[in-house]
């Protein structure tokens, strides 16, 4: 019998986490198997998850009829829908956390996107849900963004796991990494334990290719005076080269004094995790960003139709801390061809959160649909 891909994962230093959640999963058991059988380690939600999950299937209309019954408010049932999830799912995994004695076996809910550029909101309900799933290990999922950074910094220091979500451009995942920093510092100032405090960076990439790839087709064509440019070996190739040079700055701040001196204290590396990892462009491999970014101390959260095609056909090996170098020449020829980054990065992360805002907003049209259809 061919042994499962997904297994090899571990050896090699890399956690596979499920980019999906729904109550029918933790029902059926479909859950329990990927954590035994697949060597599944974590779990991600976010609102584009639980709106597929919650108003596109009939799994939840028994409960929500019964909180409805019970007067609670659209906002209400919808957080104690996920709550109840969440809690299931840290509890599957919580072998995975005690084993590795919280080294992984997280799941991740994340704030309001409403909420991605107001500090103060962020650290509310951060708060809120931390107290309210009572779990050790869950992760508390906040926008990268500049009025993330302050949050992310408060919320470390006081104990609370956070899934940094929304990063597509190295500079503000090196503050992120500051950011995760000043919180273990804050915690060794006041006397607290930081064994036991975790975070992940979540670089999203296929959305990178998305975004750059059409420039590149389009410059390969040239436009006015400009000649026609090769960029066919730049196509597919941006967002592993990020990754990439991410990990470079990763390497860099777990040699830094800094850090180094956080470590003698208990403190743990914030975890790079590869997300938007199902494949968009159908021209290429359907496991192209798992293949490419296995290395040590990293997460690969992915869709369950990309775990099962890694599971058939995957062939993992120690590529991430390869190619550093040609990483660094991709992105200087991006540069080159007049593609600002800085600028590309930003409008992911405005599209980023516009995506999880629309779709939380029509999960929460669909409860109240759903709830008022309980008196009807």
């Amino acid at each position: 019998m061919k042994e499962n891909p997904l297994l090899k994962l571990e050896a090699l230093g890399q956690s596979i986490w499920l980019d999906f959640l729904s109550r029918g999963m933790l029902v059926s058991g479909e859950l329990l198997s990927l954590i035994q059988k697949d060597g599944v380690s974590g779990v991600t939600s976010n609102p584009a998850i639980f709106e597929k999950a919650i108003a596109q299937s009939s799994d939840y209309d028994d409960a929500i009829k019964a909180l409805a019954r019970k007067g609670l408010s659209v906002p209400e049932i919808y957080e104690e829908l996920v709550v109840e999830d969440i809690r299931v799912t840290a509890d599957l995994l919580r072998p995975v956390y005690d084993r590795l004695e919280g080294g992984d076996g997280y799941v991740s809910l994340e704030v309001s996107p409403h909420l991605a550029h107001d500090s103060a909101g962020t650290l509310i309900e951060a708060r809120h849900l931390w107290k309210r799933v009572d779990r050790p290990n869950l992760l508390i999922k906040v926008p990268g963004t500049w009025e993330g950074l302050s949050a992310i910094r408060e919320l470390i220091g006081e104990g609370i796991n956070v899934n940094v979500t929304l990063l597509f451009g190295i500079p503000r995942y090196r503050a992120v990494a500051e950011a995760y920093l000043d919180g273990l510092a804050e915690r060794v100032a006041r006397g607290l334990p930081l064994a036991r405090v975790a975070s992940v960076a979540s670089f999203f990439l296929s959305r990178i290719d998305v975004l750059i790839d059409p420039l590149l087709e389009k410059l390969s064509k040239g436009a006015g005076e400009r000649p026609a440019q090769d960029t066919a070996p730049l196509q597919g190739e941006s967002a592993i080269a990020c990754a990439k040079v991410a990990r470079e700055v990763y390497r860099e701040i777990l040699a830094g004094d800094r850090y180094l001196g956080l470590a003698t204290s208990g403190a743990r590396p914030q975890r790079l995790l590869w997300a938007s990892t199902g494949t968009k462009n159908p021209d290429f491999s359907d496991v192209k960003y798992l293949e490419a970014l296995i290395g040590p101390e990293t997460v690969n959260t992915t869709p369950l139709e990309t775990l099962v095609a890694y599971r058939d056909h995957g062939n993992p090996a120690p590529l991430l801390d390869q190619g550093g170098q040609e990483a660094l020449r991709i992105l200087d020829r991006l540069a080159e061809l007049g593609i600002d980054l800085a600028a590309m990065t930003q409008q992911l992360e405005d599209e980023g959160v516009e995506k999880f805002i629309q779709p939380f907003d029509s999960l929460m049209l669909a409860l109240e649909q759903k709830r008022q259809a309980a008196f009807s």
